[in-house]
């Protein structure tokens, strides 16, 4: 009788615990969070734009980004869904010396603000691990000065694209968090506006950009 107790009182002990553990375990996950962001930014012409040249003419730009993020998070019988957003400033830009030219235009660029929003969806792989994939809305703005040194003209250009992304987040304490991730964006669609404020109809682009990005964060 006391074995049969015994075995009764130690199954029911381990039902209660297994929910328990799996609850503390997503706990570390869950909430709303703010983050601070610093990475790798790395812009370039995509595939149906590519250019060969002899020269092997470096086309992309690359340099930091920084920005923040907020999200918020919860579980979903054992994997975690969220819904986030980020602000993001890059330093990639061209570095072109125009002193020699002056029959044509020539642009400078600078890849300025990086918006995006979108979900995430991870899964656990212990207390205070988790993996996941994001993907998602993303729009930047591109600073664009042009001049022929007489005239420099400053330009707009939004580009609306998509982005997908895979990363890992670690609990340091029970509101602390690091995470890392890696993000690809392709942007299809652009739009111009000039300092007057006249702004151009949509065109097609055809833009990749690659991040390397860490971030440390809160939750509530």
């Amino acid at each position: 009788m006391k074995k049969t107790f015994f075995l009764i009182a130690t199954g029911t002990a381990a039902a209660i615990a297994a929910p328990a553990a799996a609850q503390e375990q997503t706990d570390a996950f869950t909430g709303f969070r703010l983050e601070g962001l610093v990475g790798y930014d790395s812009v370039r012409p995509g595939s149906t734009e590519d250019i060969d040249n002899a020269d092997d003419l470096d086309q992309s730009i690359d340099d930091v980004t920084y920005g923040v993020g907020v999200g918020y998070d919860f579980n979903a019988g054992g994997v975690i869904l969220g819904v986030e957003g980020e602000w993001m400033e890059s330093q990639a830009s061209t570095e072109y010396d125009t002193a020699a030219f002056s029959g044509f235009g020539v642009a400078n660029a600078d890849a300025g603000r990086d918006l995006y929003a979108g979900v995430r969806v991870g899964v656990p792989i212990g207390p205070s691990a988790m993996v996941y994939a994001k993907g998602g809305y993303t729009n930047t703005r591109f600073n664009v000065l042009a001049t022929d040194n007489t005239t420099d003209t400053e330009t707009d250009v939004d580009l609306d694209g998509w982005r997908l992304g895979a990363g890992a987040e670690f609990a340091l304490t029970k509101n602390v968090f690091l995470k890392g991730e890696y993000r690809y964006s392709n942007y299809a669609k652009g739009e111009a506006e000039a300092p007057s404020g006249l702004e151009s109809d949509r065109f097609d682009v055809d833009l990749d950009r690659h991040q390397v990005v860490a971030g440390l964060g809160v939750r509530f």
